[in-house]
C-alpha cells in the first residue's frame, strides 16, 4: 500500500565556510546562498498481510498520523538547512532527504502489521528520488517528440496490416515521448548527491534527447535501420546508448509512448 503527502520547504546548496567560488564549483548552477523552494511529493510504501477481519493491511488513518505528526512538522513551510538539525552540516540533497525521511519513519513506530519498503521523494515533476533502505536512485524526465511507422520489413504488407492496422500507415505517425533515466551509485560526502544532475542531462540530451527529437525514427535514425520501431526496440536502443555514458549506474530507463503506454528496461542484477 502507497500513501502520499504532500508539503513545502525551502533550502539551499551553500556551505558558508566556502568561497562563492568554491561553491559554485561543487553545486555548479544549483549553489546559490539564498533558498529556493519545493513543493515535495513523498510516497511511502508498506506491505504486509491483508487482515481477514478488516480486509486491509493496515489502516490508512494510522499510516496517516505517522506522517503527519512525525514529518509535517519538522518539514511544512520551513527551512530545510536551518530548522532541521541533521541538515546544518548536511546538504538537503534529495538523496539525503530520503535517508533521513527513512530513518524518521521508522523512528516513528508504524504499526507493526506493516513493513517500509520504500519511499519515493518528488522534489519536482522532472526530478524524484526512491530509497528502499538499501539504495538510493534519482530520476531525470525528459521530453521528445518523434515519428514513426510500425512495419517489420521481412513480412507481406498484409501481415504488417494485421499486425498493426492504423500504425502501419505508410505516412507514420508521431508521439510527444516522456523519457525517465534512473540512476544509482554511492552518494558524495561532499555533496550528498549520487552525481551531478547536469552531467546526467548532458548525456541524455546529447545520446537521446537531441538526437531523436522532431526526428523519424524509420528514416533519420541508422540504429533503427532494417527493424521494426516499435516502443519496446526504442527503450531498448535508448538504454544501451546511455549505459556506458550517463555518470552513475544505470538502472532503468521508462518511455511513456502515450499516457496509457509505458514501456521499461531495467539493468539486469
Amino acid at each position: 500500500m502507497t500513501r502520499k503527502i504532500t508539503f513545502s520547504s525551502g533550502h539551499r546548496f551553500w556551505f558558508a565556510h566556502l568561497s562563492d567560488e568554491e561553491n559554485r564549483k561543487i553545486f555548479e548552477n544549483w549553489g546559490s546562498k539564498f533558498n529556493h523552494g519545493h513543493n515535495y511529493v513523498l510516497e511511502v510504501t508498506v506491505a504486509g498481510e491483508v487482515n481477514p477481519d478488516t480486509a486491509m493491511i493496515v489502516n490508512i488513518k494510522d499510516i496517516d498520523a505517522v506522517l503527519k505528526n512525525r514529518l509535517m512538522p519538522q518539514f511544512a513551510q520551513k527551512s530545510i538547512n536551518d530548522e532541521i538539525p541533521y541538515f546544518e552540516k548536511r546538504t538537503p540533497s534529495i538523496e539525503n532527504l530520503l535517508v533521513f525521511l527513512w530513518n524518521e519513519i521508522l523512528d516513528s513506530e508504524l504499526p507493526a502489521e506493516v513493513t517500509l519498503t520504500e519511499i519515493k521523494l518528488e522534489e519536482f515533476p522532472s526530478f524524484y528520488g526512491e530509497y528502499d533502505g538499501m539504495k538510493t536512485t534519482i530520476t531525470r524526465t525528459y521530453e521528445f517528440a518523434a515519428a514513426h511507422r510500425l512495419h517489420v520489413p521481412s513480412l507481406s504488407d498484409a501481415k504488417n496490416v494485421e499486425l498493426f492496422g492504423k500504425c502501419n500507415n505508410a505516412a507514420g505517425h508521431g508521439h510527444n515521448y516522456l523519457l525517465e533515466v534512473t540512476v544509482s551509485g554511492k552518494l558524495d560526502e561532499t555533496t550528498g548527491m549520487i552525481c551531478s544532475i547536469n552531467a546526467v542531462d548532458e548525456a541524455v540530451n546529447r545520446e537521446v534527447v537531441d538526437r531523436y527529437d522532431h526526428k523519424n525514427f524509420n528514416c533519420d535514425l541508422p540504429e533503427f535501420e532494417g527493424t521494426a520501431t516499435t516502443s519496446e526496440m526504442i527503450a531498448q536502443v535508448i538504454f544501451k546508448r546511455l549505459e556506458n555514458t550517463v555518470p552513475a549506474t544505470l538502472e532503468r530507463i521508462r518511455l511513456h509512448e502515450t499516457s496509457r503506454s509505458l514501456f521499461e528496461v531495467c539493468k539486469i542484477s
